[in-house]
């Protein structure tokens, strides 16, 4: 541990046997699966076009609108995994454990896109052609990290799994189709197993330089963004997301941050400087103003759910 700065350069290479470790683990832990198998071919037909099937419809989806919205917005998220694989390659390296970590995560997210997107198809959920051109549209505007520096992209992916984890969980739970939710649910897996692998990172980077990594922390919490918060309408269908109770200020605070911030033992560790203890002082703040904002919000929310029903 040491309270001067280490360059990106002395981080990556003081965590490369933490890298190490960390890869064997999951690679010992993770279970292969096959995207098809999650799939229900048999319940597809031939679109309109070159084949000359049957135009899409809206009346042919059985899924809520939210649960159509949020895997659109999900499966938009997964295909700007090239932006991805380059932004953490630039960062992490492609040379030993990280590089075969960078590889090995692409490969298994790439699992994900492919997935969703067939089990969408298959089941008439959403409109072919519109989903296409945002595809395009999205991967078009392409995706650059927020946040600079090993440290603060370590502790950014280490919440930002977790979220994505929790996003797809609970679309599948109010999906209403038990092979959506199957599907979500072994999506979310994956999810949770790359959490832990930057969390473990994470924890390690503490005991490196904790002011620092306390800094990166404080910098992410305050700044977080779904990594698909370039989607065309982003704002409009997370907030679409929120009031359905997928992904909202409570889950994220509750579910996401709290989750991380216990294991990390942000508020019990010793041996910080002055600036990683005002670093810790004003992430307490931040944390209780937005646990103030997500109670006003679930309270709107269940006011509003409560007129209409009234209504109704």
């Amino acid at each position: 541990m040491t309270t001067e700065p280490l360059s990106d350069l002395a981080l990556l290479t003081e965590l490369e046997s933490v890298v190490e470790s960390n890869l064997n683990r999951h690679l010992a832990t993770a279970k292969e699966w096959f995207p098809h198998e999650y799939v229900p071919w048999s319940q597809g037909t031939d679109f309109d076009g070159v084949l000359g099937g049957q135009a899409w419809e809206p009346g042919q989806s059985k899924l809520p609108d939210v649960a159509r919205t949020s895997l659109i917005v999900n499966l938009l998220t997964e295909d700007n995994l090239p932006s991805y694989h380059h932004e953490i390659a630039t960062e992490f390296g492609r040379d030993g454990a990280w590089g075969t970590w960078v590889h090995r995560w692409t490969a298994e997210e790439g699992r994900h896109g492919i997935a969703i997107r067939d089990y969408l198809l298959a089941t008439r959920a959403v409109d072919p052609v519109a989903l296409e051109r945002a595809r395009m549209t999205h991967m078009s505007e392409g995706y650059t990290n927020a946040f600079s520096g090993v440290l603060p992209s370590i502790s950014y992916v280490s919440f930002q799994e977790l979220a994505t984890r929790v996003a797809h969980r609970n679309t599948g739970r109010i999906s209403g189709d038990p092979i959506c939710d199957q599907l979500l649910a072994r999506v979310a897996q994956d999810e949770n197993l790359h959490m832990l692998f930057y969390r473990n990172l994470l924890t390690a980077a503490f005991e490196l330089a904790p002011d620092a990594a306390m800094q990166a922390v404080l910098e992410v919490v305050k700044a977080f963004q779904m990594p698909g918060h370039g989607i065309d309408n982003f704002r409009r269908k997370s907030v679409q997301i929120a009031k359905a109770g997928i992904y909202d200020l409570r889950i994220h605070h509750d579910e996401v941050l709290q989750p991380v911030l216990r294991q990390l033992r942000i508020f019990e560790r010793t041996g910080l400087s002055g600036d990683g203890e005002a670093a810790r002082e004003e992430l307490a703040e931040f944390l209780a103003d937005l646990d103030r904002a997500a109670n006003r919000f679930t309270e709107m929310r269940d006011k509003a759910r409560a007129r209409q029903e009234s209504v109704a």
